[in-house]
């Protein structure tokens, strides 16, 4: 009896009873109350649709210096909010209509762009002009993507600060940095004069504006002033000291709303009056005694017709959620080779494959995970041989710990010692723990640096190493890391090149990403090799000792962080002429996670 009350098919089963139980009460119950409640909904979002209709024939008149074409618009928002929707002129003259039936006695609304009723657009400006009426101040496409750039350079410099920014449009097009918890000391930092510098459209308008408002100040005596681009003002010198600014608040407030509207007036549609009325009829609010009988009819087809495909559908998913389950019993006690066989489709079927592979994988995981203890095992068992074999010798009198033997055995030592360096990076990086400190990197400055520190090694081996940057490349990298990756391949490059030959760095930008390539004309590497170069403690030669082929993981460890900057490396040779190692990277990659 437990058995059969814990089941899948019983909890099925009983789970959809119970849903379709609780929907047809609640189908019920909502049909019974849905006509009254919905009339109340209706009147409570009445005048948040009135709002949505007037912002958005605002919206329209404020970038339109006419009203033609704006009949879509009206049968668009009458089709969204099941309103009559209607235009005319302030002499009633018919600008657009959702409806050929008689207008509403009354206009609901005057729609003017300068001068907005404050009772439907609570947030309107002072001036009551909407903001989205920008007329010559729209900045031209060239203007709005100079800025853009300017804008992304700040919010890069904001987040280097360690600040939040974001980039924020105005009507205009005219871009802004936002930090929402700004300080001083990085808005100072990361202040641009491109962004604070007005373009040639807003200069000619802005020249405009004032003109027009000193011309309103002249008229009633006032002393004339200079417009900023947020419109803030100044008194226009000479201005007399002891005249308090406060005096002259309100006339200029005045004139400069006054010479707004009379610029604007051209690029902005004219005023219009506003129709609103219903287009539908109000729902009945009583339910017919017919209607009772068809919903417990109805609901009792539906609790029939769920339990019948509850049955069919409980009985195939048990079959295989059991083969699931031994497969995953086999598994648990350490048979890695378990499979199901995959005969259902949709989700269960999914579900199988989803299970085979995972199985493949762990399969391979634990493969991989015997050849690297074995790998590890094969790394660290000849230095430590040597050291314990000339320990012991020195112990037994054998060998005389002169400075010769001391420096081998210290060379020893820092073999061990630069392989567990290495495995510790591979799994930092494996554990999703390799953290970076991005910041933006000149491509060749880096290679000239990488180029001098291994400048010495290369000359001592009889190598010339060049670096060469096309262009000023830059990228947003974590400049240590991006040393070491190709630090790496600058020292794999010297052990595979004979003297006389050549290593050069070469760096450029190609398709938004930063291509650096370490070019040797070594012994190359044959083309069945080529698929392995990344694998950890793979050697082409398996004979080659550590002196001349290190430890095998400095490769891997470049790949792991070529994909931490969300990049990769790739490798090109031809066996007797020399090998190509390219980094593909980003210039702006994500490293936030």
């Amino acid at each position: 009896m437990s058995v059969w009350r814990h089941s899948l098919l019983t909890r099925l089963l009983a789970s959809s009873v119970l849903v379709a139980v609780c929907s047809i009460s609640a189908t019920a119950w909502l049909t019974s109350q849905g006509t009254s409640g919905a009339i109340r909904e209706e009147q409570d979002q009445t005048l948040v649709t009135d709002t949505r209709i007037n912002d958005t024939l605002l919206g329209y008149g404020a970038t339109h210096a006419s009203w033609d074409g704006v009949d879509q618009t009206v049968r668009d928002l009458a089709g969204k909010t099941g309103r009559r929707i209607a235009l005319t002129t302030e002499n009633g003259e018919p600008i657009a209509d959702s409806s050929d039936t008689p207008l509403p006695a009354k206009p609901s609304v005057v729609v003017d762009p300068l001068r907005v009723d404050v009772t439907l657009v609570p947030g309107a400006a002072k001036d009551r002009i909407d903001p989205r009426a920008v007329g010559p101040f729209k900045l031209t496409p060239a203007e709005r993507s100079r800025l853009r750039k300017a804008a992304n350079r700040g919010v890069i410099c904001a987040r280097r600060n360690g600040q939040e920014a974001g980039v924020v449009l105005s009507p205009s097009g005219r871009p802004s940095v936002e930090i929402p918890n700004k300080n001083a000391s990085a808005a100072t930092a990361c202040s641009s004069k491109t962004l604070d510098t007005p373009t040639a459209t807003e200069r000619k308008a802005l020249r405009r504006l004032n003109h027009l408002v000193n011309r309103c100040l002249v008229g009633q005596g006032k002393y004339e002033v200079t417009l900023a681009l947020d419109l803030s003002w100044t008194f226009s010198a000479p201005h007399p000291v002891e005249v308090p600014r406060v005096l002259d608040q309100q006339p200029v407030s005045a004139c400069l709303a006054s010479a707004r509207r009379e610029q604007l007036r051209a690029y902005v549609a004219p005023a219009a009056l506003l129709y609103l009325g219903s287009s539908a009829r109000a729902p009945s609010t009583e339910l017919p005694s017919a209607g009772v009988t068809r919903i417990v009819g109805t609901a009792l087809l539906v609790l029939l017709f769920a339990v019948a495909v509850s049955v069919v559908v409980a009985t195939r998913l048990v079959r295989p959620v059991r083969a699931l389950t031994e497969a995953a019993q086999r598994m648990g006690q350490g048979d890695s080779s378990a499979r199901v066989a995959v005969r259902a489709t949709g989700e269960v079927g999914e579900l199988s494959e989803a299970f085979n592979r995972m199985s493949e994988h762990l399969e391979r995981m634990e493969a991989q995970r015997k050849a690297m203890v074995s790998d590890v095992s094969h790394e660290l068992r000849t230095p430590l041989s040597n050291l314990r074999g000339w320990m012991e010798a020195a112990q037994d009198g054998v060998a005389e710990l002169d400075p010769e033997l001391i420096a081998s055995l210290v060379e020893e030592i820092l073999l061990l010692q630069h392989i567990v360096d290495d495995l510790q990076e591979l799994a930092l990086a494996d554990a999703g723990k390799l953290r970076l400190h991005p910041e933006p990197v000149n491509v060749a400055d880096l290679l000239d640096q990488i180029a001098t520190a291994h400048r010495g090694r290369a000359d001592a081996a009889g190598l010339t190493l060049t670096a060469h940057t096309a262009g000023d490349p830059g990228l947003l990298a974590d400049p240590v890391r991006l040393r070491q990756a190709v630090g790496n391949l600058v020292s794999n490059a010297v052990h595979y090149t004979p003297p006389g030959g050549r290593i050069a760095l070469r760096g450029r930008l190609a398709d938004g990403h930063v291509l650096i390539e370490v070019a040797d004309t070594g012994v190359g590497i044959a083309p069945e090799h080529l698929p392995h170069v990344f694998d950890r403690f793979w050697r082409e030669e398996k004979s080659r000792n550590r002196r001349t082929g290190g430890s095998g993981l400095g490769l891997a460890i470049v790949r792991n962080l070529a994909e931490a900057h969300h990049g990769t490396v790739s490798v090109a040779s031809t066996p007797g002429e020399g090998t190509v190692f390219t980094l593909r990277l980003p210039v702006e990659p994500d490293l936030s996670a």
